[in-house]
């Protein structure tokens, strides 16, 4: 197993595939990113560059990069093809199983039977997607949080098969990225999501029952609880269509109506308003 990872591949470049990309590249590892479209590539790299440009007032340690860095280390790409090189490939793809299945038989043909496979997911079960595999034992579970280069930790799942090389292999690279990581075992939605979306689709219950505002629901929770951001700024951040899939999961999962996802976040993902991705959720957001 390499000491260290030198190209990893990242797949989806949506929300959480441009902020994977940005703390690889602030740790100077070469990133090849795939999505769907020329399109998703261009905002993609825009992404990157906004994310880059902030990212060293936010962490003093950060490296100051420019556009000419990212084009040096980034390979943009829409053929899964050019993954074939990479030592580690990260899947960020949206929360639809027919999309992650597509995507991981692909995967198990183009990567060489030694790459190990990290799966960025909320909910999704590790041990479902790893029997799309030969080699199930070289998918494991790896949730990272929004932005990435500010989070010291990430939520690590084992899936059933999955084997102790596969830890090892993703320890290496968290520890490149100067993370730690907390092993969890594989259930719907884990542990962070199982109990974070649980908060967020009960606040937008609140919301739509005309209990409170958003603003007042997330002050209760930054001023009384002590929390960062509040459950709808939370809910923002990750992007109203993701939480709701993530949602729809747990409730296909559990069968439990406590994870009924609310009317209000169906219809506002109907409606386009998906959060700072599209400039406007519970709050409005310029220059998204």
């Amino acid at each position: 197993m390499n000491l260290t990872f030198t190209k990893i591949g990242v797949v989806g470049a949506g929300t959480m595939g441009i902020s994977v990309t940005t703390d690889l590249l602030l740790h100077g590892i070469e990133t090849v990113l795939i999505d769907v479209s020329d399109q998703k590539l261009i905002e993609a790299r825009d992404g990157i560059i906004k994310a880059l440009r902030f990212a060293p007032l936010l962490l003093k340690s950060a490296l100051r990069l420019s556009e000419k860095d990212v084009d040096e280390k980034v390979m943009f790409s829409t053929s899964l093809n050019d993954l074939t090189d990479c030592d580690f490939v990260v899947e960020n793809v949206t929360e639809v199983w027919e999309i992650k299945e597509m995507v991981y038989k692909q995967l198990d043909v183009i990567c060489s039977p030694d790459v190990c496979f990290g799966m960025n997911t909320s909910c999704t079960s590790i041990t479902q997607a790893g029997s799309l595999l030969k080699n199930p034992a070289r998918l494991v579970g790896v949730h990272f949080m929004n932005p990435v280069y500010l989070k010291p930790t990430v939520e690590v799942i084992r899936g059933f098969h999955t084997s102790q090389p596969t830890l090892d292999a993703l320890d290496t690279l968290l520890k490149q990225l100067g993370k730690e990581s907390i092993i969890v075992n594989d259930y719907p939605g884990f542990v962070s999501n199982r109990i974070s979306h649980l908060f967020m689709n009960e606040a937008i219950y609140v919301v739509q029952d005309q209990v409170a505002d958003a603003e007042q629901v997330d002050a209760i929770f930054k001023k009384c609880y002590g929390h960062t951001m509040g459950p709808l700024e939370t809910a923002d951040l990750i992007g109203l269509d993701t939480v709701m899939h993530s949602i729809d999961v747990l409730y296909e999962s559990y069968h439990d109506s406590k994870f009924r996802c609310c009317p209000l976040l169906k219809k506002m993902v109907q409606a386009g308003k998906l959060g700072r991705k599209s400039g406007s959720g519970f709050y409005h957001y310029a220059n998204s």
